[in-house]
């Protein structure tokens, strides 16, 4: 038995971001609560969302106390002001940040018993479905919009907590390519890069079948086709990664991943180092490790790639194309090679503990041990 969940309504195009205020008047909201970060407001990304609002009358207030690993603080804060503000519905306008924080907010509202936020921490049995949130993306990573799954940081532990919960889902996501065209290039490349980590993660986890194998070539093809272009910011390039960001998110929200976000996961809370960046330099050294519990599935993420040719390769030959390209687009897009900038030797026996005991580890295609994952950020180093 496998189960699929998606969100109810998704627009996708440019422009489409006016449709807000006619999904919150359809549904009968009366005031929304805009949850975003400093940044979108100082450079008037959010404005984008909050003038359609003004436009058609809707009354909102704005909640912006939120951190690029957004922390347990930034959704203590937000739930209060989400009380104080008479809201009935979330508008959440970001990356994986304010949206994340947004779904635990929402949860939190409808699920009063787990107002300590680390209670959400893995799969937390969670009643009512979370305050609706209209989700508008303004990277084009994480697809948040459309999955199950959002991470808070515990400064106070050193810890990503990865939350699973059904109930959080985002009602509309409103995935306009315009919303990610002032996205910096740094940016658009890390973000570009953990979008094509989902789709080949979830492509190979232990979860995979038919169905989510279906969106993740998918993905990978459209992110391996587009990424250079929208980092180079041209508009084709920035449509194409809103599209396949999305659809990688369909699939992983529902399959899992595996042990590169498990690694990841440790950087961004002992560093704050950007999640898409910890995802791109690690992906590649992954990969060759969980080649051989693949089967042919590297012959199609490297024709997915653009590989010519791999129908006469040999299963290694295959192998080693997938991982090339993959590294390839990386370089491409200005990503450094390898942690020796970011992580301090004396904290990789932390970080891989860390790792193993995350969320995503168990999903890995290849069984894993602590010893192991250090031997990998090790070979990063």
């Amino acid at each position: 038995m496998a189960r699929f969940v998606l969100n109810e309504t998704s627009y996708h195009g440019k422009g489409c971001v006016v449709e807000i205020a006619n999904e919150i008047k359809a549904r009968g909201f009366a005031k929304v609560l805009v949850c975003t970060d400093p940044d979108l407001i100082k450079f008037g990304v959010a404005q984008k969302v909050t003038s359609v609002l003004d436009g058609a009358g809707i009354p909102y207030e704005v909640y912006s106390d939120i951190k690029p690993n957004p922390t347990i603080e930034n959704v203590q804060g937000g739930v209060e002001a989400f009380k104080r503000s008479g809201a009935d519905c979330l508008v959440a306008i970001g990356g994986g940040s304010p949206i994340d924080t947004a779904k635990a907010i929402g949860i939190i509202v409808t699920n009063p018993e787990f107002a300590d936020v680390r209670s959400l921490e893995g799969v937390a049995p969670t009643k009512n479905r979370c305050v609706p949130i209209i989700a508008v993306p303004t990277t084009a990573g994480t697809a948040a919009e459309v999955t199950i799954n959002f991470v808070i940081t515990d400064f106070q532990n050193n810890k990503k907590m990865v939350c699973v919960d059904v109930h959080d889902i985002p009602v509309v996501a409103i995935v306009d390519p315009d919303m990610m065209a002032t996205m910096p290039k740094g940016l658009t490349a890390a973000t570009g890069m953990d979008a094509l980590t989902h789709a080949i993660e979830g492509y190979i986890t232990g979860g995979a079948w038919a169905l989510s194998d279906m969106f993740h070539i998918e993905a990978i093809r459209i992110i391996a086709k587009s990424l250079r272009g929208a980092v180079a910011n041209d508009p084709e390039g920035r449509e194409g990664m809103a599209l396949g960001q999305y659809i990688a998110g369909m699939g992983f929200s529902n399959v899992g991943l595996g042990i590169v976000h498990s690694m990841a996961h440790p950087l961004g809370a002992l560093y704050d180092t950007p999640h898409g960046v910890a995802n791109a330099i690690i992906l590649p050294t992954v990969m060759e490790y969980n080649a051989p519990a693949t089967g042919e599935k590297y012959r199609e993420i490297a024709r997915a790639m653009g590989v010519q040719g791999v129908d006469a390769m040999t299963q290694e030959e295959y192998r080693k194309a997938a991982i090339e390209a993959v590294k390839q687009l990386s370089k491409d897009v200005g990503i450094p090679a390898d942690l020796k900038e970011i992580v301090k030797p004396e904290d990789v026996d932390f970080l891989a503990q860390s790792a193993f005991d995350d969320a995503c580890r168990p999903g890995n295609p290849r069984p894993t041990s602590v010893e192991e994952i250090k031997q990998l950020y090790l070979s990063l180093l």
